[in-house]
């Protein structure tokens, strides 16, 4: 199987060695205190996964947020940069700390500075996950440290490293940044397990219960999408994870959200090809930036 039989934007690496661990979009000029990521649309899969995986790469890109980095591409037209991982979150999850490793799924002990009980972890969903998003096993053996050790510098150091130079050359610019964390999510058909609440929700918006966004820019996130007739839920179930929870300070002039879109709205689910309401889709997230770059210049410095 080669790159060009793959369903659609995904390829396979010789090794990981051979893969980006992500990419920068700049506009010419940023006109937009915004900071735009996809970190789980990453899509080039080293063959070394593909031969330790059980599953084909149709089963482990059931984990990946599919066209999350082209439904955002927008950004870069209106004025604001765009960061997308290359690395899929079922090789390297760059959404979790850098140390949160399922010490059953390796051959040795892990170092003490290694957290080995987070609810990630209780779910296979740590740094490196045990898990697809539909419950299998990702890995026939158990891994070496050595190897997560080189995951971790290869890929999730640099991603935040540049994560954050952007959001510091925002906030130097501008005096303030917003950063706008792009996720998917399965639909309620597709077996996603919903709070009564958000059952059958279009866009979950998380801010960490307003510790990592201020609350009136989650608010005009809220009413701007649901102007636009989609159904919105804020912190259930997806509340933000280590990326919103590490650079939201709003105290300090860095905001942060967190945006998951039902992937049925955009796409289709079984064959991950984008559907009709596609580009409906990455108009809506465009206007989005737009508005919420509006909210946050508003509000005091």
């Amino acid at each position: 199987m080669d790159g060009e039989t793959l369903s659609p934007a995904a390829r396979i690496s010789a090794s990981a060695c051979d893969c980006a661990a992500h990419e920068v979009h700049r506009p010419d000029e940023q006109l937009l205190p915004v900071v735009v990521a996809s970190p789980h649309s990453g899509s080039v899969y080293p063959r070394a996964l593909l031969e330790a995986s059980p599953l084909d790469l149709d089963l482990l890109r059931r984990s990946e947020d599919c066209h999350m980095d082209r439904l955002g591409a927008g950004a870069v037209d209106i004025g604001a940069p765009l960061l997308r991982a290359h690395v899929p979150r079922v090789f390297l999850d760059v959404n979790r700390e850098p140390w949160e490793l399922d010490p059953a799924m390796f051959a040795e002990p892990l170092p003490r500075y290694v957290k080995t009980r987070t609810p990630r972890i209780a779910s296979g969903l740590g740094t490196i996950p045990r898990l697809v998003g539909n419950g299998l096993e990702i890995y026939r053996a158990k891994l070496t440290f050595r190897e997560a050790r080189q995951r971790v510098e290869r890929f999730h150091t640099p991603y935040h490293a540049a994560l954050a130079a952007l959001i510091e050359e925002t906030r130097q610019r501008f005096g303030r940044a917003l950063l706008i964390d792009l996720h998917s999510m399965p639909s309620a058909s597709w077996g996603g397990r919903w709070p009564e609440g958000a059952k059958g929700a279009d866009i979950v918006l998380g801010d960490c219960y307003g510790k990592a966004c201020a609350r009136a820019i989650t608010a005009a996130a809220h009413d701007h999408l649901s102007d636009r007739g989609y159904s919105v839920v804020r912190n259930d179930p997806y509340s933000g994870g280590y990326t919103t929870r590490r650079y939201g300070r709003p105290g300090r002039g860095r905001h942060a959200l967190q945006v998951e879109i039902n992937r049925s709205l955009y796409m289709d689910e079984a064959t991950l090809a984008p559907r009709a309401g596609f580009a409906q889709m990455a108009r809506d997230l465009t206007g989005l930036f737009e508005c919420l770059a509006g909210a946050l210049q508003r509000r005091p410095a």
